[in-house]
């Protein structure tokens, strides 16, 4: 019978020379990703987009309203976008009525993306050339980094990629799909 043999594995002292190689291999792979991740995890402690809000003070507040529009139809905004599993996230909705609330340690950013981000909006599906976000009734530029700021009320309107085909409620939330 002939059977084959892996390189390095023939010879005994290349075969442990191979097995040391790959052990040691292993071992700084798996150093980096563990050194990584806790790093990253460090690095996230403090971004308002990651962290929970539960056990900070948040001086900094923001309250805005928001309406969906997903080919045409308006969506609800849930109630409950950004607690989860026991974390109060930094943007989130309390009702169903489209308020949208952010709070901070201090004056940050909030752009509506990253509520919508937060949310899980299906972004990715949706056509950015033919969507716009309007803010105060004035269609902005700057689309879902439009700056969220106290008081204003942003209407997004979205259209889904291949919408002319596609049934039209494809990319509402999934409360809406009924």
């Amino acid at each position: 019978m002939n059977c084959m043999i892996w390189p390095g594995m023939g010879d005994p002292a290349k075969r442990k020379k191979t097995l040391k190689f790959l052990l040691m291999t292993a071992i700084i792979g798996i150093s980096v990703g563990i050194a990584s991740s806790i790093i990253q995890a460090e690095l996230g402690k403090n971004d308002p987009l990651k962290s929970c809000i539960d056990d900070r003070n948040t001086p900094y507040r923001i309250k805005a309203t928001l309406e969906l529009y997903v080919d045409g139809q308006k969506a609800d905004i849930p109630a409950n976008i950004g607690f989860e599993d026991g974390c109060q996230r930094s943007l989130y909705t309390l009702t169903n009525d489209g308020t949208i609330y952010a709070e901070w340690e201090e004056e940050y950013p909030f752009e509506i993306g990253h509520f919508l981000w937060m949310w899980d909006f299906p972004l990715r599906d949706m056509e950015q050339g033919k969507s716009k976000i309007s803010v105060n009734g004035k269609v902005s530029d700057q689309f879902i980094r439009a700056p969220l700021e106290n008081g204003n009320h942003y209407k997004a309107e979205f259209v889904s990629k291949g919408s002319e085909s596609a049934e039209q409620k494809d990319f509402l939330p999934p409360d809406e799909q009924k």
